[in-house]
């Protein structure tokens, strides 16, 4: 499970989502889509949120298995 090519990938994909995700986030909570009249959130926003938090999540288990794969 250290392949040094998997390694690569893992710590890839945790920059990559790093760097995406935050910017996407803060669009997606400010767009007028995401609130309806009243100031609930809608299913724009919803949806949003639970892709943000798999993202956040699969982010973790990368970043988790990378660290294992370098240590040991």
């Amino acid at each position: 499970m250290d392949s040094p090519l998997l390694v690569a990938l893992l710590l890839a994909n945790v920059v990559f989502n790093l760097i995406v995700w935050p910017p996407l986030y803060r669009r997606v909570v400010k767009d007028p889509r995401a609130r309806d009249a009243v100031g609930k959130a809608t299913r724009f926003l919803t949806v949003h949120i639970v892709l943000f938090v798999v993202a956040g999540v699969l982010t973790l288990a990368s970043a988790i298995v990378a660290i294992a794969a370098l240590v040991g």
